[in-house]
């Protein structure tokens, strides 16, 4: 009997420590999925273009500081810079200021059409621009002379954002307890005051994912502002500007000053992530945990 229960100990502790290296297979995968290209890009940006397209090895011979600053000059990444952070800051504030009110209405306040709109919400939500729809977008800002502006790529972006933002938040407002609300209601407070002094302080995780999401998406995007900035390139983003630096004045492409770009575009969206850190783990882990 106990060398039948040590057998099964030991084919238990097999199975485990089987398991465990399967799962630590799995993650390292996924972790040289995701570092080696920002490895690649990191160490391919100090190469010369003709070491970065014959060489086989991931560290530079040569640390060519000098492709960061031909990058920075011939792209006009000053300007680029500037654009982007316009784009990327107004669409996280006006997608922040949207989304909090939407959720906070359809969480608190039954109106006629409220099942309505959150099924039409739902079935939105994977809805995402297509190549079809950028003609009549783009006409529609034609007709309201906003096709020069980059509040057109703004106010496009935001609005096929809103569907899964508001659902999220809707989530976060219905987990404040009413009880607040109807303490505020008795110290005087109306349905504003409740929302700005009493949902919006206690939104702030949920406000801190939809804002990281927001604010990378809204850098990161490309065609949008390709097709809004095509006829007026000192309204370009960071992202339309890098891809004018695959090619020199000789037609060559020149991946190491690509690369450079691509660099320096990174920085802004760590740093943001860096100080949103902890209001983005706390927005993600909320509600896992019941106290």
């Amino acid at each position: 009997m106990s060398t039948l229960t040590a057998n099964r100990k030991s084919s238990l502790g097999l199975g485990t420590l089987l398991g465990w290296a399967i799962i630590w297979v799995f993650l390292l995968a996924i972790l040289i999925a995701i570092v080696y290209p920002v490895a690649y890009t990191l160490f391919g940006s100090f190469k010369t273009n003709f070491e970065l397209l014959n060489s086989t090895n991931i560290l530079a011979e040569t640390w060519n500081w000098k492709n960061y600053a031909e990058a920075w000059e011939r792209a006009n990444f000053a300007q680029y810079t500037w654009n982007s952070l316009f784009i990327s800051v107004a669409s996280t504030v006006l997608n922040i200021i949207i989304c909090s009110m939407g959720a906070y209405v359809l969480a608190r306040k039954a109106f006629p059409g409220r099942r309505l709109l959150m099924w039409v919400l739902a079935a939105t939500m994977f809805i995402t621009i297509g190549a079809i729809t950028f003609r009549p977008l783009y006409d529609m800002m034609r007709a309201v002379h906003m096709h020069t502006s980059l509040w057109s790529v703004v106010l496009i972006f935001v609005g096929t954002h809103l569907s899964f933002d508001i659902f999220l938040l809707e989530r976060f407002v219905k987990a404040i307890p009413k009880d607040l609300d109807e303490a505020a209601t008795i110290d005087g407070c109306g349905f504003f005051g409740i929302y700005w002094r009493i949902i919006l302080p206690l939104l702030t995780p949920g406000l801190g994912v939809v804002g990281l999401f927001t604010f990378r998406e809204a850098w990161n995007q490309y065609v949008l502002p390709l097709i809004f900035t095509m006829t007026h390139p000192e309204m370009r983003p960071l992202t339309v500007g890098v891809i004018s630096l695959k090619y020199s004045a000789n037609a060559a492409a020149e991946w190491n000053l690509m690369l450079a770009g691509s660099m320096l575009s990174m920085l802004p969206i760590l740093v943001v992530y860096l100080f949103a850190n902890k209001s983005f783990i706390a927005g993600m882990t909320s509600g896992s945990v019941k106290g």
